[in-house]
């Protein structure tokens, strides 16, 4: 999907393990799967939860965003780098991760799956 020239974007497969990765998924989606590890922010809570990206976040490092496929993450990501923060949207987002055969786990860490 191209969500405009303006929007920085990674694809999954360039993504290390130790990437910082913000979901920004509401909470039904993540909790049917997401990357372990990710800070969970839905989107229709960022704005008011934005401190807790900035207390999480790497001082000096990317944060990767990423949604079920890309459009909400865009969002944020344009939003974030309005705030001068290094952050990319990850193409493709959560279909893309499940897809590659990355793994989606459950808060509990059980085998999950993208809705």
């Amino acid at each position: 999907m191209n969500f405009g020239a303006g929007v920085p974007t990674v694809e999954v497969t360039d993504l290390k393990d130790d990437d910082f990765l913000l979901d920004v998924r509401e909470d039904d989606e993540w909790q049917a799967g997401h990357a372990e590890g990710a800070l969970h922010i839905p989107i229709s809570e960022f704005v008011a939860r934005y401190g807790e990206l900035t207390e999480a976040a790497p001082q000096d490092g990317r944060v990767h965003v990423i949604c079920r496929s890309g459009g909400r993450s865009a969002q944020v990501t344009m939003y974030l780098v309005q705030q001068g923060i290094d952050a990319v949207n990850v193409d493709g987002g959560m279909q893309v991760w499940a897809a590659g055969g990355r793994p989606v786990v459950t808060d509990t860490g059980d085998s999950g799956h993208v809705i």
